[in-house]
């Protein structure tokens, strides 16, 4: 009897307890790759060669950046030399710099939201017209002799658009060299640019509109959301914020990385360094000069400036909706 008693108050004790549990990070880690293996092998084609062609040469460009590298010698290490030269001596850089700051600051938010306006006004077409109206806004971005039309426009003869127009109409009795005047490349450039900018990201957004739910808007009107301008802040923003993530990303990063259109219109180098960017200094160094380690040390202030501002408009981005 006793024995029987024992051995039942065993098994009570025992089946109280819970069972055991891989109490080590790596145990449960261990456990979830096992349960989605399937992903990861899917996942692992792109993540391989995500890691080759990004995170691996921007990893090398910031290693380089702290050495001597001609193409033909072995680099040299010289520390903070590269960034020392870049800043105090290197008086091109600091005018490629104030020139990609004002280029990103008027170009960035303004095509950004000049993407999303066209994309929202669009998405309420037809869907025959929206799809020829998208097509329309996203041609130019794609368009291969873009800058020979702007060349034309901004000829710097009499049979130049611009300069035909206002000697027509009295404006002007001499025409203007445009693309050599110091004070009218910047301006020119930011306009072509702003021009050029409904590209991806306005095609994100022409997407994330089509995505929203229809019944959300029902569920506003319910719950006291009055006019458009409400359901565009608390209903439509909010859910397509991915696509304004993407959106956002994409437009900064190509407001920080001109250089085709700087290059094409206003010249190599352009007059007074006028329409000198970062990346056309990038380009000086690293295509034509050959220095390696003093480029990569461009590339990683700019890349630095490009992930500053990407987080900064992530944070306002969150609060989209509150």
């Amino acid at each position: 009897m006793r024995q029987s008693n024992l051995q039942d108050n065993r098994s009570v004790i025992t089946a109280g307890e819970p069972s055991p549990q891989p109490n080590s990070w790596w145990g449960m880690k261990k456990n979830a790759i096992k349960a989605n293996k399937h992903s990861y092998i899917l996942m692992a084609p792109y993540m391989i060669l995500f890691s080759l062609f990004t995170i691996l040469p921007v990893v090398m460009s910031i290693i380089i950046s702290f050495t001597y590298f001609n193409m033909l010698e072995f680099p040299r290490f010289v520390g903070w030399q590269n960034y020392i030269r870049l800043f105090l001596e290197d008086d091109v850089f600091l005018i490629a710099i104030k020139n990609t700051l004002l280029f990103a600051t008027i170009t960035g938010p303004i095509s950004y939201i000049a993407c999303f306006i066209f994309a929202w006004i669009i998405n309420e077409l037809s869907p025959k017209w929206r799809a020829f109206m998208t097509l329309v806004f996203y041609a130019p971005s794609i368009s291969g002799n873009v800058f020979f039309i702007w060349l034309m426009i901004f000829s710097g003869d009499r049979y130049g658009v611009m300069n035909g127009f206002l000697i027509k109409w009295g404006i002007l009795l001499e025409p203007i060299q445009w693309l050599k005047t110091e004070a009218y490349i910047m301006p020119i450039i930011i306009l072509v640019q702003l021009w050029l900018s409904l590209g991806t990201g306005f095609l994100a957004f022409i997407a994330g509109l089509q995505t929203v739910d229809r019944t959300l808007y029902e569920a506003g009107a319910v719950d006291g959301v009055k006019n458009r301008w409400q359901e565009l802040w608390f209903i439509t923003l909010p859910s397509m914020k991915p696509q304004l993530m993407f959106g956002a990303v994409i437009q900064l990063t190509t407001s920080f990385a001109v250089s085709d259109v700087s290059i094409y219109l206003a010249g190599f180098p352009s007059v007074n360094y006028a329409a000198q960017t970062v990346v056309t200094h990038l380009i000086d160094f690293g295509t034509i000069r050959f220095e390696m380690g003093y480029s990569s040390a461009i590339a990683t202030v700019l890349f630095i400036m490009m992930v500053g501002s990407n987080l900064i408009i992530q944070k306002l981005l969150r609060k989209v909706g509150d």
